[in-house]
């Protein structure tokens, strides 16, 4: 991989000469950075944002947010987000599922991976057309259980109330670690990044959206990501529910 970049897909002509001839080799990795997130304790949940969240949690009226509306590669001038707020990235290659990543700052490696029920590209249209709310559900666990809920394994996942799969948490991959690291200098923004890939191959392109996300803890089956646009920017809006029922 390389620097984050704009760029168009290859020509019909060039993936011929690509099948008929050896490929270069990729570009070599670049050696991670990444630093373990604090184990500092969260902050508790302020009362307003308890109404805040009773608020957003009403019925969704118009299904908004399309990657390209945030604006690409803005530099992190930020010291370390505070125990409120994460870093959250949605990418993947456009033929493939999106999978999303949170970590505490963009420097730190990240603390949870969950590839969601939905292709890249179908969630890109989801995002161009207005307010797009993903739920990711599963069961209720004994009260003795103290498994959180960001730890569990498999959840049920819905989009603007669709249901469209299963969203399943994964240890973060080699090409997971890369993606951010080459986007550790950016705070917020869209773009792709050159693929790859052993399914997408060399000429694939892996589209992503990074952005601050405000972290309220409801309850212990409770948690919900809300999306953070740039003061003055009428960007998008993305909301993730975790909830067990």
């Amino acid at each position: 991989m390389g620097e984050p970049r704009y760029a168009t897909t290859a020509s019909s002509d060039d993936r011929w000469r690509t099948k008929a001839a050896p490929s270069p080799p990729p570009p070599p990795r670049q050696p991670l950075s990444l630093v373990q997130p604090s184990q500092k304790k969260r902050h508790k949940t302020k009362v307003f944002h308890v109404f805040r969240s009773v608020f957003r949690s009403l019925p969704i009226i118009t299904p908004v947010c399309k990657f390209p509306t945030l604006p690409m590669g803005i530099p992190d001038t930020h010291r370390t987000i505070s125990g409120a707020r994460v870093t959250g990235t949605l990418f993947g290659y456009r033929k493939g599922r999106v999978s999303l990543s949170l970590q505490e700052t963009p420097r730190c490696l990240p603390t949870l991976v969950v590839e969601l029920a939905m292709q890249t590209s179908v969630l890109q249209k989801e995002l161009s057309s207005g307010m797009v709310r993903i739920a990711l559900e599963c069961e209720k666990r004994p009260d003795k259980d103290k498994t959180k809920i960001l730890d569990e394994p498999l959840w049920t996942m819905y989009c603007n109330g669709k249901k469209s799969g299963y969203g399943v948490k994964r240890d973060a991959s080699e090409e997971d670690l890369n993606v951010m690291e080459l986007l550790k200098a950016v705070s917020m923004g869209a773009g792709v990044l050159p693929g790859n890939s052993d399914v997408e191959g060399p000429d694939g392109e892996l589209a992503y959206m990074r952005a601050h996300f405000e972290r309220i803890v409801g309850s212990k089956d409770s948690e919900t990501l809300y999306m953070l646009s740039p003061e003055g920017n009428n960007g998008p809006e993305l909301s993730v529910f975790f909830v067990r029922i």
